[in-house]
């Protein structure tokens, strides 16, 4: 009697989940990896507060999130570059750029000692144009007089896959240098003059740790991770500048943010901007065609604007604004479902 009580319990309990779990509506994205650390805590909290919905997110690259909103495959896409308007006019209806949090793509390397650079944006060109060859390079010692440089090759180490961090990267690249817009240009994947490859950050990370004169460019939450060294960058105001999310705040505060919210960071004028910053965004259609599901995506996207801005810099990444985060919030407003 007693087991055939329990049988049955078992039984309701198993259709209690499947009813349950038939009712939970599920949201897909796919898309940019740096931000992936905090999506995935933004989506693990805002289960607490909506029960009915669970995020789907695959950190595929920002290459790969365009391709898949563009392919309607997804509900939304990440990436830390804007989509170009080539891509924009490709797209079967108004897509929306929102922007989420910022963070700094730094400059590390190994080096016996782990010596303090500093670094200017002709010399960083150079390195990656395989100009500069060995560490002890007048360039490199002129800034940092009093350091041993060791004469040790440099060995570059890159991205091997299309990626929101090599598109920052060669931003800053492009807007200090003439010779390498022109050469090489900004893009999620470009063909490099000279190095290694390894994929994701987390590749060049372990690139970095393993190869004595390494030099490579990492999300700074990878670098703090992985206890790499990374220089200081000097500035369009001529600082020479740590990469802190202080810094990258200030980057955000003195950028030029037009209308539709694809901007670049790199370079901004501030006295205490960090050179190599940027911004990650989430990519909405205007008008979403499944009505719940818009609504949904809604609700979090103000969410996530609000409460989840507050979780950012427990992980290392840049808050927005408070003025971008009203102008933010009123975009999220015209979204259709």
């Amino acid at each position: 009697m007693k087991k055939t009580l329990l049988l049955a319990l078992c039984a309701i309990c198993m259709v209690l989940m499947q009813d349950s779990a038939r009712a939970q509506m599920l949201i897909n994205g796919a898309g940019a990896t740096f931000p992936y650390p905090l999506y995935a805590k933004w989506f693990h909290e805002y289960a607490r507060i909506d029960p009915s919905v669970r995020f789907n997110y695959q950190s595929i690259g920002s290459g790969g999130g365009q391709k898949q909103i563009l392919a309607e495959t997804v509900d939304f896409g990440a990436s830390d570059g804007p989509m170009s308007d080539e891509n924009l006019a490709k797209t079967p209806r108004k897509l929306l750029h929102i922007p989420t949090v910022g963070g700094a793509v730094v400059l590390s390397y190994k080096l016996p000692g782990k010596p303090a650079l500093k670094l200017d944006g002709p010399t960083v060109v150079d390195l990656f144009m395989g100009k500069i060859t060995k560490w002890n390079d007048p360039k490199i010692a002129a800034q940092n007089p009093g350091v041993t440089l060791p004469k040790m090759d440099v060995i570059v180490v890159h991205r091997s896959d299309g990626s929101g961090t090599s598109f920052i990267f060669t931003d800053y690249l492009s807007s200090v240098s003439s010779e390498w817009a022109e050469k090489v240009g900004k893009n999620t994947s470009v063909n490099w003059p000279t190095g290694l490859g390894g994929k994701g950050n987390e590749g060049v990370a372990g690139q970095i740790k393993q190869l004595p004169g390494a030099v490579g460019y990492v999300e700074l939450a990878y670098a703090i991770q992985n206890k790499l060294t990374y220089a200081q960058l000097k500035n369009a105001a001529g600082n020479y500048i740590t990469p802190t999310l202080e810094s990258v705040t200030e980057a955000f505060a003195t950028a030029e943010i037009p209308e539709d919210f694809r901007f670049s960071m790199v370079n901004s004028p501030g006295e205490k901007a960090y050179p190599i910053a940027g911004c990650t965004w989430l990519l909405v259609y205007e008008h979403q065609k499944d009505a719940a599901k818009g609504k949904k995506l809604v609700d979090f996207l103000n969410w996530a604007e609000t409460e989840g801005e507050s979780m950012a810099k427990s992980l290392d990444y840049a808050p927005l604004p408070k003025n971008l985060r009203e102008r933010v919030l009123k975009r999220i407003k015209t979204i259709q479902f």
